[in-house]
């Protein structure tokens, strides 16, 4: 076995710093500490009950049961075509531009074998989520990484991108609300990046998880008690006002499809990250092409999660409501703690994220403030390195717990800091 040789684009996929953030959380469990695991972006909160049911039904139906082939797709493309003109307002094809997925990052990871010959450049976010740069990696491609500034509101400019690289490139890769720095784009945003693609002939891809998690100022909350503890903020039929995004989809800057292609999960909106289903919708020339590599992948899933799934996207959305209510009175609460003992973080108007720069000594060293916080104080955290260059000197924390949980996380911090 020692001469066994692997294929040289393993290399850059060796590292991976959320595999070493893994084994210290098992070094602090060993040690006996308590693990307040805010790495992870995976909501602990519960798909709805008419999602479930929706699914349950599906099991003792026999039918359900066999391989799932493109074509007994139809009933889920429709009810994600319709999601997206009732948000929206683009008129969506659920025939040719609309692809279902294992989750939104099988999209991400998958389209560059159908973009990319070796050698070419993809344009990608840095600080960026992990695997936009692994897709491109598993192409064969090259990676030019667009640095997000705070002083430019963790936006690209785009007049920065070398020529040369330019020339060589195939295809830009953008998310907004952004995970790891939960900024936002405006649709400006987007449609100067939809002009600059037509231009340099790139195909555009939009990584939409957060889409739903965006938080109103405005207005009350679902509960203004002071000092929330239930589990999941709960609203009525009543309070679920208009539907339609606070956030810009890249199909509104790009109407036509020309360049772009988008991909949603309902890993984020409706708390169906282990169900792993989202979709790919846009340009149907770019969902073809990626019906291609899947095709010589995998089928689709069970029958049964795209019935729940048809279910998340066409039942009441109460439940989608409650979530986002949820997560903002975390961010509030986490926000107003950390303020408390001293870390001034701004406070994200989206995502599920809190992303903070770190104190001056450990300015240039995000992974090992995140493998000693853990260890002396149990709190797990994403060192921003682990996101790309330009995530150095920030480390990002996920809302995954109670507010109680969360106070707790940053006592231990200020012990720690102090």
């Amino acid at each position: 076995m020692t001469n066994m040789e692997f294929a040289k684009r393993l290399q850059p996929l060796q590292s991976n710093v959320f595999a070493d953030m893994d084994r210290a959380k098992a070094i602090a469990l060993a040690a006996g500490r308590e693990v307040i695991d805010l790495s992870l972006g995976s909501s602990d909160l519960p798909a709805e009950a008419h999602v479930i049911e929706a699914i349950a039904q599906s099991l003792g139906d026999r039918s359900t049961h066999g391989y799932l082939l493109f074509n007994g797709t139809l009933g889920f493309r429709e009810a994600a075509a319709n999601w997206y003109e009732q948000k929206f307002g683009i008129k969506v094809d659920p025939q040719t531009e609309v692809l279902p997925l294992i989750g939104s990052q099988e999209g991400t990871a998958h389209l560059p074998l159908a973009i990319l010959n070796p050698g070419d450049f993809a344009l990608l976010l840095d600080p960026g989520y992990p695997s936009h740069a692994g897709g491109v990696y598993l192409a064969s491609g090259q990676i030019y990484p667009m640095p997000l500034r705070a002083e430019n509101d963790f936006l690209p400019v785009f007049a920065d991108i070398p020529a040369p690289v330019l020339a060589q490139s195939r295809m830009m890769v953008l998310s907004y609300p952004h995970n790891p720095t939960a900024a936002i784009a405006p649709l400006s945003f987007f449609q100067e990046a939809v002009a600059f693609c037509q231009q340099h002939n790139l195909v555009l891809v939009h990584d939409f998880p957060y889409v739903d998690l965006v938080f109103q100022e405005t207005g009350e909350s679902a509960d203004s008690s002071p000092n929330p503890k239930s589990k999941i903020v709960r609203l009525s039929e009543a309070e679920v006002q208009n539907p339609k995004s606070l956030v810009p989809s890249i199909l509104q800057a790009d109407p036509e499809k020309s360049v772009s292609i988008e991909f949603f999960t309902l890993s984020k909106s409706y708390n169906m990250g282990g169900f792993r289903i989202g979709y790919a919708i846009g340009n149907a020339e770019l969902i073809n092409a990626l019906r291609q590599v899947k095709a010589a992948v995998d089928f689709n899933q069970y029958r049964g999660i795209l019935n729940g799934a048809i279910a998340a996207l066409t039942g009441p959305q109460v439940g989608v409501k409650s979530a986002v209510a949820t997560f903002q009175q975390r961010r509030d609460a986490f926000i107003t703690a950390l303020h408390c003992i001293g870390w001034n973080v701004p406070t994200p108007q989206a995502t599920m994220y809190i992303w903070a720069k770190l104190p001056p000594a450990w300015s240039q060293n995000s992974i090992e403030f995140c493998t000693q916080l853990v260890k002396q104080t149990g709190v797990a955290a994403s060192p921003g390195a682990g996101f790309g260059k330009s995530g150095e000197g920030y480390v990002r924390f996920a809302l995954v717990h109670e507010p109680p949980l969360l106070e707790t996380a940053v006592e231990r911090m200020a012990e720690f800091l102090h």
